[in-house]
């Protein structure tokens, strides 16, 4: 839908002059159309889309004639109509979709696509989008394969698994697995496990929902061995593990590891499956950062089952990565759901490429981004936000605080939860009355998020601030400010 333009210009003006006389002044459709910067514009949108724009911005003339100066000119209405009608035309054909600067303060944030991909992904999905692959088609034979053949290799390879399935994000992997291995049957699960993630998904809810039954053993705060042996039953299908991504129980507290459960499992001929819910792929203290669950370890203590994602910590697309015993996972690809839970071959490609770096363990610290992002020095983070001050300082109002303050950045997506990071942070800060400037925060954080690239920040104790730890392109970020005049209300500057 094509909202109405409202034409306005340094000829407003209160009226003075006939309706008739301004409406003279109005240029044809034709006339407009012929303009050297309307014919450029139908060249990118097409004469049907651009003459819509044109008739929309007379009309609005029309509507508007009271608020322009009698003396305006022919030519001078003629080239506010081209300016309307250009601007409409970008407005309607901006994707909705856009890039951000993520200055929350968040690496991993949920809301703005978690992890930004590799070149090496993005290569393999412009590639694999370009044309047609062979996503399901056999090279060697001429027959029909599996797109599960592009990936499967490389994560039994990265994970010591004998096979692995993809679908399209964690919770679609648990969901599936307990469909396969566990209808109508039960599921044991200690107390403490049965978490809650963003957008309200819980495992009891999706165990329900996969056709499961939850047995609930232990307590909050401890469960032992011995609550999982008395609660398996012929009626039992799964033992059940779920790493606390995304929280921490501490205190009085007691847990049965992965071995000790895989090992009851085999003893009573039932299936471990652990949900890691973030994991990775490589040991992150390596990288200076703390441990966190890797998949190839819980497939190591004997678990029959590992699910986890692939766009938190492991820096890839959204996906949810399966891996175990080779009878399960054959089991868990014959399930019909999996058609509906599959993901696509672009995806796929980018998938793909990402283990590939994980095979090159010497150079993944600088080649994968979420890698690269959570270990950046914070001699670099300081520089940037230097040169982002000194920007701001150019285009913000002189009354406005902008200060460099020391900060912490989260993670985010549920992955090392209570870990933080020491960042450095642009504080800006209004100086005068709290109403006024609690008024003029909330303008300043719109001002950012209209920008043709939309800054991200957060909102804390009346100020504005801007985490640096994610920023990487200082020079697009400052070449975009002076649009921030034009957003910014003008009682904002002295």
């Amino acid at each position: 839908m094509i909202l109405p333009i409202t034409l306005t210009s340094e000829y407003a003006h209160p009226m003075t002059h006939s309706p008739n006389t301004f409406f003279s002044k109005l240029p044809s459709v034709d006339s407009i159309l012929s303009d050297p910067t309307i014919k450029i514009v139908a060249e990118k949108y097409g004469h049907t889309a651009v003459t819509k724009s044109v008739r929309i911005a007379l009309q609005a003339g029309r509507n508007n004639h009271d608020t322009f100066s009698p003396s305006i000119s022919r030519q001078e209405l003629a080239q506010l109509i081209v300016n309307a009608t250009v601007l409409d035309l970008e407005k309607i054909n901006r994707y909705s979709l856009t890039p951000v600067f993520n200055l929350s303060g968040t690496v991993l944030h949920t809301n703005l696509g978690r992890a930004s991909l590799p070149n090496e992904a993005v290569e393999a999905m412009i590639a694999a989008a370009k044309s047609p692959t062979n996503l399901e088609y056999d090279l060697a034979t001429g027959k029909r394969g599996s797109r599960d053949s592009h990936v499967e290799s490389l994560l039994c390879e990265l994970t010591g698994a004998e096979a692995a399935t993809v679908v399209n994000n964690n919770a679609a992997a648990v969901l599936i697995a307990l469909n396969s291995l566990a209808l109508r049957k039960e599921v044991i699960v200690s107390r403490g496990e049965l978490i809650e993630i963003g957008g309200a998904f819980r495992i009891p809810e999706i165990m329900t929902r996969a056709g499961a039954k939850l047995r609930e053993v232990g307590t909050t705060n401890r469960t032992h061995r011995r609550d999982y042996e008395e609660a398996i039953s012929p009626r039992t299908g799964l033992l059940m593990k779920v790493h606390t991504s995304n929280y921490r129980v501490e205190g009085f507290t007691a847990a049965v590891d992965e071995k000790a459960l895989a090992v009851l499992g085999r003893e009573h001929g039932v299936p471990l499956m652990i949900d890691l819910g973030s994991g990775t792929l490589t040991e992150l203290t390596d990288y200076g950062l703390p441990h966190e669950p890797m998949a190839g370890e819980s497939v190591a203590s004997g678990a029959n089952l590992v699910t986890f994602s692939g766009d938190k910590l492991l820096g890839g697309p959204q996906a949810g990565l399966i891996v175990g015993d080779r009878a399960l996972i054959e089991k868990i690809k014959r399930n019909p759901m999996t058609r509906a839970l599959r993901v696509d071959k672009v995806r796929l490609a980018a998938l793909e490429a990402v283990l590939r770096l994980y095979l090159m363990p010497d150079k993944l610290g600088q080649r994968l981004p979420v890698l690269r992002t959570l270990t950046r020095p914070i001699a670099d983070i300081l520089q940037t936000a230097e040169t982002i001050a000194a920007g701001l300082r150019e285009y913000l109002p002189k009354d406005l605080d902008i200060t460099i303050v020391e900060g912490v950045s989260a993670i985010g997506s549920g992955s090392l939860p209570g870990e933080e990071l020491i960042t450095k942070v642009v504080m800006l800060c209004p100086t005068g009355n709290k109403k006024d400037n609690a008024k003029r925060v909330r303008l300043l954080d719109k001002g950012f998020r209209s920008l043709a690239t939309p800054v991200i920040g957060r909102v804390s104790n009346g100020n504005l601030m801007l985490d640096m730890r994610c920023l990487d392109d200082t020079d697009d970020f400052i070449k975009q400010l002076d649009q921030l005049s034009h957003l910014i209300d003008s009682k904002t500057r002295q």
